[in-house]
Order: structure tokens, then sequence, then C-alpha cells
């Protein structure tokens, strides 16, 4: 009888075990962790219970024996909303990176995202914290490729997604979704005749990570494994800067939506042959 092999998924470990998963055997230190408090200051005056990291975890460790650190968003709080804490400890994490590259410590950052956006309850606070994130990111990539990796369940949306777009490389899982608005915030504002969120075929056809690879917009996808994803993330810094980034595409995804006609829109199937095998350099 065949053995059946253990299924080692991405997506069902936490956010501490995904950013382990990611760094070398024995090299993970945690820093600004559980222990040292860092708890959201507005939360509590709503009533929200606080979470003792605020739903980041940072580690330093090594990828292929180079200097790392991993942020990963923990979706099982507070839906992976970025509020002011958490998302500080991101940016802070990214400058610390670029401030390693200033003093010739080659440090390789990944983001891992797993969040709806901003934290509606720390409303611009948490936007001011994203748009640092953002750019951290666009002060890194010039370095050193900017990993970001989005699995599932919950995806990466609002400004979180702007975010991952600019990362020098976007890895992905079937699972996963990308978006700029999640289906129930559309079903919500524009009704179900414009967008049925229950409709997970449809919802997946037009934001899953299949559709966004296939589109051109993430750069690998990958099976819901973590050692599978721990190879695409050292793949990409193997690759090394390129220089070449769909947000400096400004005048080629101009051109795209100019040739939509919203009058009829083409099917999720016809996008990936419009804009799948176009690039972006």
């Amino acid at each position: 009888m065949n053995a059946i092999t253990p299924r080692n998924s991405f997506i069902e470990r936490t956010a501490r075990d995904r950013a382990r998963a990611l760094l070398d055997e024995g090299s993970v230190r945690e820093i600004l962790g559980p222990f040292d408090r860092l708890v959201s200051p507005w939360l509590p005056l709503q009533g929200i219970p606080t979470q003792s990291d605020d739903g980041v975890v940072l580690a330093r460790g090594r990828i292929d024996g180079q200097p790392a650190v991993v942020a990963a968003i923990e979706s099982a709080y507070q839906g992976g909303s970025m509020g002011e804490v958490g998302g500080a400890k991101i940016a802070g994490a990214l400058e610390r990176a670029l401030a390693d590259h200033e003093r010739g410590i080659p440090t390789r950052p990944v983001i891992l995202f797993e969040t709806g956006g901003v934290r509606l309850q720390e409303a611009n606070l948490g936007l001011a914290v994203i748009a640092e994130i953002q750019a951290g990111i666009l002060a890194l990539r010039p370095r050193v490729p900017v990993v970001g990796v989005v699995s599932g369940m919950v995806g990466c949306f609002g400004g979180m997604s702007l975010a991952a777009a600019l990362c020098s490389t976007l890895i992905v899982t079937r699972q996963a979704r990308l978006g700029m608005n999640g289906p129930e915030v559309i079903e919500q504002e524009a009704g179900i005749e414009e967008l049925d969120s229950s409709d997970r075929k449809l919802i997946w056809s037009l934001i899953g990570g299949e559709q966004r690879r296939e589109a051109g917009f993430v750069d690998a996808l990958v099976a819901d494994d973590a050692g599978a994803i721990a190879a695409a993330v050292r793949a990409a810094f193997a690759a090394g800067v390129t220089g070449t980034y769909r947000s400096a595409a400004v005048d080629l995804y101009r051109a795209r939506l100019a040739a939509i006609d919203p009058a009829a829109p083409p099917t999720p199937e016809q996008l990936r042959g419009l804009w799948g095998e176009e690039s972006v350099s």
C-alpha cells in the first residue's frame, strides 16, 4: 500500500508559523513579539479586545544564509486589518532593512499579506501607516527584491493590495484573492446585482490567484505547500533586482484600460488572453 504524504499546508499555519517556514532552520528570532505588549491604544476605547502583537509577526533570520526579515499578518485577528501599531511594525521593519543595506548588510525583506486592508476603527491612522509601508517597499526595491506572498484564505485587499502590487515579486496560491475592494464590500455598496459575494466560482474567476497570474498581475502561482512557497521566495531573491516593475508601467495599463468597452467588458477568460501575454517591461 502506498503511504499517504502528509499535507504541508501554508494557508493553515498561523502567521508566526508561516514566517518560520520561510527562514533558514535555527535562524529565527522574533522581534517586537507578544511579550513586548505592543497593542492598539484605540481598540479598547471602542470595547474591542486587543492582541499583544497587534496581529503582525516580525521575524529576523536568514534565507539561504543571507540576513532576512519576514513580516507576517495574522488574518485570525481583526481580519488581518492594518492599524497604527501593526502597520508601524511592518513599516519599521522595512526601514530597518533599508538601514541594513546602507551599512552593507544585504537584508532580504518578505511580507506575508493576509489582510482586508485598513482597520476601520483606526481609520486615517491605518491609512497613514499603509502609506509608510508602500514608501518602504519603494525605497528598498532598487537595492533588493521585496517579495510578497498572498496565500489565503482572507486574501489581500484595500490599501494593502496596492502595497502588494508594489512588491518586486508577488507570489500567490490558487486559493488567494487579490483586489482593491473585497467582494463583500462591493455587494454591500453596489448591490447583489453588481456582484454576488456568495458565488465562489465567480469570485475566484475574477480575483483568484490563478486568474491574477494569468492576467499578469502576479509573478508566480504555487501550490498551498510551505516548501513550495519557501522555494518560490528563494528563487525570487536568487533572480536579483530586475528594475522592471508593474507599478511603473503606467502607459501600458492606461492603454489596456482605454481598449476596454465598459458596455461590453471582457470575460475573465478573455482578459487572460488580452493582458496575460503582454510584458510590463
